[in-house]
């Protein structure tokens, strides 16, 4: 059994919905053997990290950046982690208002000095959510799932 770890924060609902997309491909019939962990970014912390075999992080840009939240659950756990999880596969979607740049680089950033992986590229969306970004959000958590489950991540 591999372990996946959704960890976002939402105020609006546009990363909610992008998170329940992500979690509802993750979790589909035809994964079997990859247990999904959903947490808020203020409720998730170094225990979660620890336990999973992936990533999956969703934040709002807010002010050209990560959500402050997102940003704190890092902070709590880049020293704690810091060689212990290195190689640690990741992905990413963020629920942009410009163009989403800050909010990854500032992520990527953070990650890189962390040592994870990115096993795929960020899913930015600019604007309204839509049901084809959805469809992408499904995709990318059953992708994650699977990829745990084939042992690739």
């Amino acid at each position: 059994m591999s372990n996946l770890l959704v960890v976002y924060h939402s105020r609006s609902g546009g990363t909610q919905a992008m998170t329940d997309a992500v979690v509802a491909g993750a979790t589909s019939d035809e994964i079997e053997d990859v247990d999904v962990r959903v947490r808020r970014a203020p409720d998730a912390g170094v225990d979660d990290v620890s336990w999973s075999n992936a990533v999956v992080l969703g934040t709002p840009e807010n002010f050209g950046y990560m959500s402050g939240l997102m940003k704190d659950f890092l902070e709590r756990i880049y020293y704690p982690l810091l060689d212990k999880t290195v190689g640690l596969s990741y992905a990413l979607y963020v629920k942009a208002s410009t163009d989403g740049a800050g909010a990854v680089s500032s992520i990527e950033r953070i990650l890189t000095g962390l040592h994870w992986k990115a096993v795929q590229q960020p899913f930015v969306i600019v604007g309204d959510v839509t049901a084809e970004h959805l469809e992408h959000c499904h995709d990318l958590g059953m992708t994650m799932a699977a990829g745990l489950e084939a042992g690739i991540y």
